[in-house]
């Protein structure tokens, strides 16, 4: 499997990425072959667990690029290990434009894949995106207020409130110009990080490649009541794939679904009796692979 490094700007910013080349010639056309860029997950990086999905992605006849944002992994920006939802879907953007551009690649069959966090950027980056040809969205966050609620019902409000005001210090570091005031990616439960369900730190740090690190900006708790994908997803015009874990603790299951019926018919909704990181690896990672490969293949081929 050829994996090559390579960079590409947002916004004056290097961003780090892998180019896997296809191994397969079965959907390729004279305009070149399809092409799927990769976005990571709430603070992950292009080396955690991603590469799962794109080799067997490029074994089908698929290039791919998967990226590091800004701020995160190999890629430059500051501050570090902000999650952003502007920046982060400006990094989108710049993804897709440069994966047009890489050799042997037919611009006009360009699929955006995310999971997690970006599972919501994606359907909200194709709402901006008409040429896109496919997303895939797998177990999406896909409404920040909900996913409060579903924090208050779970971990209480105070868990909320301790959040806020990390939130707050950090807020205050940036306008001091001091170093970010960070808080945990993940915990376990009653810990202060931004999640907590049972489980998923064990779950997280297995996949986790060399390059992540296991913090966020606190700033970013202030924000996640205003990260709202279902709002714009009736403006998607390409067909989404929408991969949904019925036990999901992380992510709330109902959005997820109201963000496929506001799709409408151009969403394919597949859900899984499993949780939020079982996707990841495992027998249901094989299952959700082979769905995606198969939308890929209907879709782009």
């Amino acid at each position: 499997m050829q994996r090559t490094d390579l960079s590409f700007t947002s916004h004056g910013v290097r961003c780090a990425a892998w180019h896997l080349s296809a191994t397969s010639n079965a959907l390729a056309r004279p305009a070149g072959r399809p092409c799927v860029v990769m976005v990571h997950g709430f603070g992950g990086t292009r080396d955690t667990g991603m590469l799962a999905y794109a080799e067997p992605f490029a074994a089908a006849g698929l290039d791919v690029l998967a990226i590091d944002y800004r701020g995160f992994g190999d890629s430059d920006g500051s501050p570090r290990q902000h999650v952003s939802v502007r920046r982060q879907r400006e990094d989108c953007h710049a993804a897709i434009d440069a994966a047009q551009h890489l050799p042997g690649v037919d611009r006009d069959r360009i699929a955006l894949w995310g999971t997690s966090y970006s599972g919501g950027h994606a359907v909200v980056v194709a709402a901006q995106r008409t040429e896109l040809a496919a997303v895939i969205s797998m177990t999406p966050a896909s409404d920040g207020a909900a996913n409060m609620a579903l924090i208050a019902r779970r971990h209480g409000l105070g868990h909320l409130v301790r959040l806020a005001g990390h939130g707050v210090l950090d807020v205050a570091a940036a306008l001091l110009a001091r170093r970010p005031h960070t808080i945990p990616v993940v915990g376990q439960p009653g810990a202060t990080a931004v999640i907590t369900a049972p489980g998923a730190k064990e779950a997280y740090t297995r996949l986790a490649g060399p390059s992540w690190r296991n913090e966020v900006c606190a700033r970013h708790a202030l924000k996640v009541a205003h990260n709202r994908p279902v709002a714009t997803a009736h403006r998607v015009r390409c067909p989404v794939l929408v991969q949904i874990g019925t036990e999901d603790q992380v992510v709330p299951v109902d959005a997820a679904r109201r963000m496929a019926r506001r799709i409408g018919h151009r969403a394919t909704v597949v859900e899984y009796p499993v949780d939020h990181f079982d996707v990841y690896d495992g027998p249901w990672q094989q299952h959700a692979l082979a769905d995606q490969i198969t939308f890929l293949t209907r879709v782009l081929g």
